[in-house]
């Protein structure tokens, strides 16, 4: 394939080593096109001939640099209410036996929209009371991160909602935010977004969550990695209804002895690990 930037295999290997060694992040043959056609925007923005020159470039740069690199391998595919069986099981089976404040963590939350169908499911069971539900939301991809905390989308990703959570949860955009919507402020009010890399030794997070939504983050690392952060999760799970929601291609049958599946990409702590 005739490329606009020279890039190896060599290359490849370089990308693939930083990527697992700041954020865990696995990188099989099968992404190298995707990671090419990331890069290459970089490449471009420094006007710098191929992707080993970006890769030198890097070596010599700062933090912020490494910041961007991170930021343009992490993919953020995401939308309200996705996977919507996990959201009716948070309502069925957490919601009810959770203490107040109910607490919930978004790891991997993207853009946003996870995170706020979250706080939209917590509001339609608890009713109006703000101060019943407190959500952690993070990632890993700083620059994601400030549209989340933002709250604002184009009017197509919130198409699929019924027009009474629209006119609940949503301010209309008009003017130069016209097709927009905005996230009203009694959701907003009720999540923190934080920056967060599951693989750094030290999370900085207190107390225990009710559930945490740790979906399509798993992909990105291998089986041994994996496990030392489900291992993490255990004991930030509250007892004995804390669950954990994974994405539709995730599956820890290599972590039996730490999470037990209960149907629908879902998973309870294994009594023993509890």
């Amino acid at each position: 394939m005739e490329r606009e930037f020279g890039f190896t295999q060599a290359d490849y290997d370089r990308v693939s080593m930083h990527a697992y060694r700041i954020a865990g992040i696995h990188l099989g043959d099968s992404r190298k096109e995707m990671v090419y056609s990331r890069l290459s925007r970089e490449v471009r923005r420094l006007r710098l001939p191929s992707v080993a020159a970006y890769l030198q470039y890097l070596d010599q740069a700062g933090q912020h640099e490494w910041t961007r690199f991170v930021n343009v391998l992490t993919t953020n595919l995401t939308s309200f209410f996705r996977e919507a069986h996990h959201f009716s099981i948070l309502s069925e089976k957490v919601l009810p036996h959770a203490a107040r404040p109910v607490r919930i963590w978004s790891c991997g939350c993207a853009s946003g929209e996870e995170p706020y169908s979250v706080a939209i499911s917590c509001y339609e069971y608890l009713g109006d009371d703000a101060t019943a539900v407190n959500i952690l939301a993070t990632d890993i991809n700083t620059t994601i991160l400030q549209q989340a905390e933002a709250g604002e989308f184009e009017r197509e990703r919130v198409q699929g909602m019924s027009p009474e959570r629209l006119r609940r949860y949503f301010l209309n955009g008009s003017g130069a935010f016209e097709g927009r919507v905005k996230v009203k402020t009694l959701l907003r009010q009720c999540i923190s977004f934080r920056m967060l890399n599951l693989v750094q030794p030290v999370w900085n997070i207190e107390g225990q969550f009710d559930a945490i939504f740790c979906r399509n983050v798993m992909i990105y690392f291998d089986k041994d990695t994996q496990y030392q952060i489900l291992r993490r999760f255990v004991p930030l799970l509250k007892q004995p209804h804390g669950l954990l929601f994974a994405g539709h291609s995730e599956a820890f049958f290599h972590a039996k002895d730490l999470f037990t599946p209960i149907g629908a990409t879902t998973y309870r702590v294994t009594e023993s690990a509890a």
